[in-house]
């Protein structure tokens, strides 16, 4: 199994070198946030690791050696997208429409601040994405630190594909918005 998932992994990379042809990849949410009010939660700032702060996605294809994945990129800034998956994994998860994604115009929206460093979040030639991440809970006004948490996953991918990626990485912030709903209680 492993040593097809490797050939499958060599595929996907020599499959991106062919050709000028760009795959645009956006990560989902598990579905809408409620809609209306409730508990203010504002996400971010996000910090990326730098291996995975780029348009690319990412591949570890050894123990120490990264792909970058040139003709698939993400659909827009990665930060950007977490946070805003999160926020409405999160909101689902709270029952509350109102959420902010950082920065937002004015603190007194909201009464709790999430921020992110993730530190790993890339496919791998085993068949998995992985997801490495911090996070801390911030009471607002204040800014007391009230719940914080290193989180450490992975997801089997259902089919070989960047699509599939994407899709296991998708769950895995879903799996993170649990988690720290979880420590909001």
């Amino acid at each position: 199994m492993l040593k097809a998932s490797a050939l499958a992994l060599a595929a996907l990379l020599l499959a991106g070198c062919g050709g000028t042809t760009r795959s645009f990849y956006m990560l989902t949410a598990d579905g809408p946030a409620p809609s209306g009010s409730g508990r203010g939660i504002g996400v971010g700032p996000v910090a990326l690791a730098e291996y995975i702060d780029r348009p690319n996605l990412v591949l570890q294809d050894g123990p120490n050696r990264l792909a970058v994945a040139d003709a698939h990129r993400w659909a827009g800034d990665l930060a950007a997208s977490i946070a805003r998956v999160t926020a409405t994994n999160l909101g689902r998860r709270l029952h509350t429409g109102n959420l902010r994604t950082y920065p937002w115009q004015r603190d007194e929206e909201i009464s709790h601040q999430i921020t992110l460093d993730i530190r790993q979040f890339h496919g791998g030639a085993d068949g998995y994405a992985v997801i490495e991440a911090g996070w801390r809970v911030y009471a607002l006004p204040e800014r007391r630190l009230t719940a914080s948490s290193t989180f450490v996953a992975r997801e089997q991918l259902t089919t070989d594909g960047y699509q599939a990626l994407v899709a296991a990485q998708s769950k895995l912030l879903a799996r993170l918005a649990a988690d720290i709903a979880a420590g909001m209680h």
